[in-house]
């Protein structure tokens, strides 16, 4: 049979019951004859509150020693798991991920990996053994814990997936799948049955919370088939049921249907917006302004500069909600002078909406549907990004949820 890996969010181990649950729901696939790794989060709510005693030591945590505490949760998770496992029979062993070893660099708090050793975890597969491997970790070239970021335990899953030459990565959430939009937001959105992992990763990037975006492109780089479901559902129900359920990640070459133009509707509360005003326009401007941006750790995402007015120029990007403050700092004390900057503007309260779909690569018209969409719902457009399969706009945050209904009805989305 198949080497397949299993991994569960935090709701999924939310207590010592559902934790029973994923045993079961482990223990079902070992017995039909698959070799099974599996990589949980923490349990829900573990890894906010480890953080917040960090802060209430240390109002800006060391990273080092926030991440030798947020690294935590998931090795209670992983013995707790373990031991319901053993309880019912099965042989499991959990694994931290230096144990491994997953192999990372030195950025605290969003560290990357770099290499994992299989050699331990094949030997207890061999052996007959359910593997379980802490998710959101690993450790530096200095032995030195180091997390991945939120969200971290997907891409964790995805690279020993990859590692391993797995089979199939499935991911159990506590959604039943990739849905057109955030249900919660249009209440007929509808789940997709698959979906491509370019468009997977450009929902994940602009603020889809189904997968982390680094896990997607880790799975589309070393060809990782994945599919989302839910750990939700009954944790006996027949397997062949359960292979098939939730979202298929796939490539765009296996899909053999034409695409839809627009598969999803992706929305990002999270945004903030700075306009550097009347700063020189010269060769090496935008470095300027964003190389200190980048050396405080702090990333960018939409960047506009503005038409050249009697040599002077405006330089406007858009960076994390909670990271706006730091970066507002970075610019006026570093900044600003050095560059001769009229003055620094920011707005925190915007939100980014963003049409997705492979579709948009054969299909003409989606950019002005979108605009004369926003537009008829009197929305005003602050920026405007792209790429081949996707148009992200930021808006005033206040009408961010009108404009995604607008916007999911107008390319009908609820249709199948």
């Amino acid at each position: 049979m198949a080497l397949i890996v299993h991994k569960y969010g935090g709701t999924s181990m939310g207590s010592t019951d559902r934790i029973k649950n994923v045993a079961k729901r482990v223990a079902k696939w070992h017995d039909a004859g698959h070799q099974i790794v599996v990589v949980p989060s923490a349990m829900s709510g573990e890894t906010n509150r480890l953080i917040g005693l960090a802060k209430e030591i240390m109002p800006n945590p060391d990273p080092r020693e926030l991440d030798m505490i947020a690294s935590t949760g998931e090795q209670v998770s992983v013995g707790l798991l373990s031991m319901a496992l053993l309880a019912i029979g099965k042989q499991a062993v959990s694994y931290a991920g230096w144990q491994v070893a997953i192999k990372t660099d030195s950025a605290f708090t969003k560290a990357r990996i770099q290499s994992i050793d299989d050699a331990k975890v094949r030997g207890d597969l061999d052996a007959g053994k359910i593997v379980i491997i802490t998710g959101f970790q690993g450790v530096d070239e200095n032995d030195n814990i180091a997390t991945l970021g939120r969200g971290g335990s997907d891409t964790s899953a995805v690279a020993v997936a990859a590692a391993l030459k797995a089979a199939e990565c499935l991911i159990y959430t506590d959604v039943d799948g990739v849905y057109t939009t955030d249900p919660r937001v249009v209440s007929d959105a509808r789940r997709l049955k698959t979906v491509t992992f370019e468009e997977m990763l450009e929902l994940a990037s602009l603020g889809s919370k189904v997968l982390q975006s680094r896990s997607v492109e880790f799975a589309g780089n070393y060809r990782v088939p994945t599919r989302v479901l839910s750990s939700l559902t009954d944790p006996l129900m027949p397997l062949e049921e359960e292979a098939n359920s939730g979202t298929l990640i796939s490539f765009e070459e296996d899909t053999h249907m034409e695409q839809a133009v627009i598969s999803g509707i992706a929305f990002n509360r999270d945004e903030a917006k700075i306009t550097v005003l009347g700063v020189p326009d010269k060769p090496g401007i935008a470095y300027s302004i964003l190389g200190p941006i980048s050396d405080a750790n702090i990333e960018v995402d939409m960047i506009i500069q503005n038409q050249s007015v009697e040599g002077k120029t405006d330089f406007t990007f858009t960076v994390s909600r909670g990271e706006y403050a730091k970066a507002m700092d970075v610019l006026n004390n570093s900044v600003k002078a050095t560059l001769g900057a009229a003055s620094i503007l920011g707005d925190a309260k915007v939100s980014k909406v963003s049409v997705v779909g492979v579709g948009m690569r054969s299909h003409v018209g989606v950019a002005s549907q979108m605009f004369r969409t926003l537009s008829e719902e009197n929305i005003n457009i602050l920026m405007i990004s792209t790429s081949e399969i996707k148009i992200s706009v930021l808006i005033d945050e206040k009408y961010m949820e009108l404009a995604v209904r607008a916007l999911h009805k107008a390319f009908e989305l609820e249709k199948a």
